[in-house]
């Protein structure tokens, strides 16, 4: 891919997509700014793209959400992302996209796959009952851009990121993931003077959780060295339990009350942390250590706090 090709982003609202785009931006590069077009109206997407012309794209939008979120609302997450793909990749072979990064996810990895987890594990067995429905449409996704590749011989990669959190993360307490929910609850906490915090499930499950910031730098590095046919994994070098990463965000949040464990409550999958040897390999490194990503997002929520409904979900 060239230095000075124009990019577009899709999902630049999404948390992802808002930090590529800072990471886009910080490195001078040639952006695509404009409203994303509504990925679910096919003939929407076909004449952003014809009045655009990227010459490289990245993939991050689609709906996603925490274990409560996925158990809510499957129909509408599987449909929402399975739109996305199919629009997008076929619309941006049509239109001449010479390079695409599409983000599928680690959910779309088996259950009990050995871990770290490794591309070979895709597709080898039953996945967490808890998203499935996305899963399932992340992987057709992926599988479509692989099709593409081996039918018209497009330039399409595939991504798999880690769990990623930071500045710019949904804090609504139907649709978060598990940081961003956890921060949300111990400030509320903390400002209520409540004396514990409920935690989902046993805090047993591992995480391989990864800074937003880290995970853009990581895409963009992706985007222009790697060409490869199968997914490469994009992950940080943090393996971390539920318990540990909700006694750190307790501790950057100042929260002085006692974590209650929810043992009632799905764990999800028991340990979700990729391999990430490959990206390593090829000379990518994160930045940031776990705590100083935790402040910094916990920083950003307290300096852009809006009103939102009182927390009836766990994490």
């Amino acid at each position: 891919m060239r230095s000075d090709a124009t990019i577009y982003v899709a999902g630049q609202t999404t948390l992802l997509g808002a930090a590529i785009v800072r990471a886009l931006k910080r490195q001078r590069c040639l952006l695509i700014e404009e409203r994303d077009p509504d990925f679910s109206d096919r003939a929407a997407v076909d004449a952003f793209l014809r009045r655009t012309s990227p010459e490289a794209m990245i993939i991050a939008a689609g709906a996603s959400g925490g274990i409560h979120a996925n158990q809510a609302f499957p129909a509408e997450f599987m449909q929402d992302n399975l739109l996305v793909a199919c629009h997008l990749i076929d619309s941006a072979y049509r239109h001449g996209v010479g390079k695409l990064l599409y983000l599928g996810s680690s959910c779309s990895y088996p259950k009990h796959c050995p871990q770290p987890m490794r591309i070979e594990s895709l597709l080898t067995g039953p996945l967490e009952p808890t998203n499935a429905p996305y899963a399932v449409a992340k992987l057709a996704g992926m599988t479509l851009c692989q099709a593409y590749r081996q039918q018209f011989g497009a330039m399409f990669i595939v991504g798999i990121p880690g769990d990623a959190f930071g500045p710019g993360d949904d804090f609504h307490p139907d649709r978060s993931h598990v940081i961003a929910s956890l921060i949300r609850k111990m400030h509320e906490a903390k400002e209520g003077g409540a004396a514990s915090v409920e935690v989902w499930g046993t805090g047993r499950p591992r995480r391989g959780f990864i800074f937003a910031d880290d995970l853009a730098s990581a895409c963009l590095f992706v985007l222009r060295a790697y060409e490869g046919a199968e997914p490469i994994n994009i992950a940080g070098d943090w393996d971390v339990s539920i318990k540990d990463v909700a006694e750190l965000i307790k501790e950057v949040v100042g929260f002085s009350g006692a974590l209650q464990f929810n043992a009632s409550k799905p764990d999800g999958i028991p340990v979700k942390v990729l391999d990430g040897s490959r990206l390593y390999q090829m000379g990518w490194r994160p930045r940031h250590t776990i705590r100083e990503a935790l402040s910094a997002t916990y920083q950003w929520f307290v300096g852009t706090q809006q009103e939102m409904p009182a927390v009836r979900s766990g994490a």
